[in-house]
């Protein structure tokens, strides 16, 4: 990875605010999981928390959002948004999510775009998606202890990945 990686952390760090990082403890079921999203977008971001559960479900049908390695980026578009925004769950045991490799899914960073957010979309998702790829931002995040360690991850450049 090139010093470039550094924009991108920039750029999901604008799109999520301490009050949007949720440290949870047990939920049983990917649905639990989509669940406890939904509840932090309600919080955080002042989602309708049933139109929000409902959005990742349907997303979800469409096909798994399971990156892989513990790994979910959950998306939805919502009616009434002016930008993309995000949440973030680390959640203390994994659950299984139908994930590419299988594996259950501890940390899930979700995104919630207006119905015409065409481009800023995808490049949140894509900035997300290589973010959440660094094995050593993905260790950092599970052994950071508070939402401000948290925070701090995202807004900077993510550890031994320039050079």
């Amino acid at each position: 990875m090139s010093g470039s990686s550094f924009g991108v952390i920039m750029d999901i760090a604008d799109l999520l605010s301490s009050g949007g990082i949720v440290l949870r403890g047990g939920v049983s079921s990917k649905r639990q999981a989509l669940h406890t999203v939904a509840e932090a977008a309600s919080v955080a971001l002042g989602l309708n928390e049933d139109r929000a559960l409902e959005a990742l479900l349907e997303r979800e049908a469409l096909g798994s959002t399971g990156l892989g390695s513990g790994v979910a980026v959950p998306h939805a578009r919502i009616k009434g948004l002016d930008r993309v925004c995000a949440v973030f769950v680390r959640l203390e045991t994994p659950v299984a999510y139908e994930s590419v490799d299988d594996r259950p899914v501890d940390l899930l960073f979700a995104l919630f775009a207006p119905l015409n957010a065409g481009a800023e979309h995808l490049r949140a998702l894509a900035a997300v998606s290589r973010a959440m790829r660094s094995p050593e931002l993905r260790e950092h995040l599970r052994q950071a202890r508070t939402v401000d360690a948290i925070r701090a991850l995202f807004v900077k450049d993510v550890p031994a990945t320039a050079a």
